[in-house]
């Protein structure tokens, strides 16, 4: 079931990409929220972790996008969160698995790493993608025991 809002942050290293990805989503009717930040100044990216993840605990929306420069600042910030699973990827394979087999609700990768095209692969399916659960289903809520 492909979701139809999703929630975006970056850092300033990803502001350019983070930007094409929101057209790219909001071409496909996806509805969009940017939680920052809006310039390529510097910034602190846990700071757009931390707004983007609190926006998923709260059942605002399910899943977001969080994107820095390499990805894994992001996927660090992000997964000090209890309930959120984030994943940095980097290729598509990687990008829909997350999905299927581990319920990924945040999508980090890093525009240094990846180019645009790969960027929209990655988002569509992500947002595209539904979890699997079954034997799945038994390590993702041990995955949840570790938030207790």
């Amino acid at each position: 079931m492909k979701v139809n809002k999703i929630v975006i942050g970056c850092d300033h290293a990803a502001y350019d990409l983070k930007l094409k990805v929101i057209a790219h989503l909001n071409a496909q009717g996806i509805e969009t929220e940017d939680v920052g930040t809006h310039s390529t100044e510097s910034c602190d990216y846990p700071n757009y972790a931390d707004a983007l993840c609190k926006k998923i605990t709260s059942g605002e929306y399910e899943r977001g996008i969080l994107i820095c420069g390499t990805g894994i600042g992001m996927s660090i910030a992000a997964n000090k969160h209890k309930g959120i699973r984030a994943a940095c990827c980097s290729d598509t394979f990687s990008a829909r698995l997350t999905r299927e087999h581990n319920d990924a609700n945040v999508l980090c990768f890093g525009a240094r790493v990846v180019g645009e095209g790969l960027a929209y692969d990655l988002v569509d399916l992500f947002v595209s993608t539904d979890y699997e659960g079954g034997k799945h289903a038994r390590r993702v809520a041990m995955l949840d025991e570790l938030d207790k």
